[in-house]
């Protein structure tokens, strides 16, 4: 005899099943939702990358966990960790949201990770889930229409005017050729300034390499710059192997700090102490030379622009070791804000260089 089952039993067993299912699909749709995500939001330029070119790169992530944090690479042949090997993290901050500067590449990536993730300071890949990876996201780089190349003439010299951005100063920077003008007497203006809301700066670099000799670059009174604005005078080897190659500056600036010195003579990397000289430059226009041989740099600064009897030497350094050897550096003139500053430079800077002059 079939058992009666009443019409009541028959509907708490599809309620119990429904919700069951239910709970079944919330729970899965749950796990779902709380699978670590991470997305880049902002991409930089696309580039072959090099040392000095920088950019900001930005995103988002989901569902993640006190003491995880980004980890940035770019590709410029193998990926490399960003935006410095000894300067790895970037922070999520409270909205879920990341930004940090990355050196230029082809291609861009972001890692979530744990706390205890050591990244590669290199890779030929990007890594897959697990070993405290949670998430990779990745993009090609923006594509750029080809830079237009602005060359001026100042001093009997061919110069390139920089036109994509830099991390001199730590940060990036960005450059604009409009920031660099020759005026009637031949004298070369370099200027900080804002358009659309962006401050850019300026810099020109010399198209061939000079070598051992002596380099003479006679400029206008600085005293008037504001305490974050940065001038240098120096040489610089783009295709050097090392991250300061063969970059002797002079740097005209307080670094942010009004009641610092506000010059220098450097022997990169800057971080050695006996790599440096600070001084106070002197007033009016000076002339700041360095000359240049096998295992010493002469670092020198005059009173004026007319050497001679008339010449006063205010200012001379030595150095004899870190010397570097020539190769392809060229020489620069740059100014740009010095953005770690506490002092911001808010009206716009300018420096005019009168003069260079290059002896064997």
């Amino acid at each position: 005899m079939k058992e009666f089952i009443p019409v009541s039993r028959i509907r708490q067993v599809l309620v119990a099943a429904c919700v069951a299912t239910s709970a079944v699909e919330v729970g899965c749709h749950s796990e779902l939702q709380r699978a670590p995500e991470v997305k880049i939001t902002r991409v930089p330029d696309a580039s072959p990358g090099g040392p000095e070119k920088l950019d900001y790169i930005e995103g988002t992530v989901k569902n993640t966990k006190a003491g995880q944090h980004i980890v940035l690479y770019a590709r410029s042949g193998a990926w490399w960790v960003q935006p410095f090997a000894d300067s790895t993290t970037t922070n999520i901050l409270p909205d879920g949201s990341w930004k940090n500067s990355t050196h230029l590449g082809t291609d861009y990536a972001a890692l979530l990770v744990d706390a205890k993730y050591i990244p590669p300071a290199r890779m030929p890949m990007l890594p897959s889930i697990g070993n405290g990876v949670l998430a990779v996201a990745s993009a090609p780089g923006k594509p750029v229409a080809p830079v237009t190349v602005v060359t001026i003439h100042f001093s009997g010299y061919d110069w390139t005017a920089r036109s994509v951005g830099s991390d001199r100063g730590g940060e990036p920077n960005a450059y604009d050729p409009a920031n660099v003008s020759i005026d009637e007497r031949g004298a070369l203006h370099l200027r900080t300034a804002e358009r659309e809301g962006r401050w850019t700066c300026a810099e020109v670099s010399l198209t061939r390499s000079l070598g051992y000799g002596t380099y003479r670059f006679v400029v206008q009174d600085t005293a008037h710059l504001p305490p974050s604005a940065v001038v240098s005078l120096l040489t610089y080897d783009d295709a050097g192997a090392e991250p300061f190659a063969n970059e002797m500056d002079v740097e005209l600036s307080r670094w942010g700090d009004p009641k610092r010195n506000d010059a220098q003579y450097v022997i990169q990397p800057y971080y050695v102490p006996e790599n440096v000289f600070r001084f106070e430059s002197p007033a009016g226009m000076v002339t700041h030379s360095f000359h240049w041989e096998p295992g010493r740099v002469t670092f020198q600064s005059e009173i004026g622009s007319v050497r001679g009897p008339n010449a006063r030497p205010a200012v001379t350094h030595i150095f004899s070791s870190g010397v570097p050897v020539p190769a392809k550096e060229t020489v620069r003139m740059n100014i740009y804000d010095f953005r770690h500053s506490g002092h911001p430079s808010q009206p716009p800077a300018e420096v005019v260089i009168e003069k260079f002059e290059y002896l064997p």
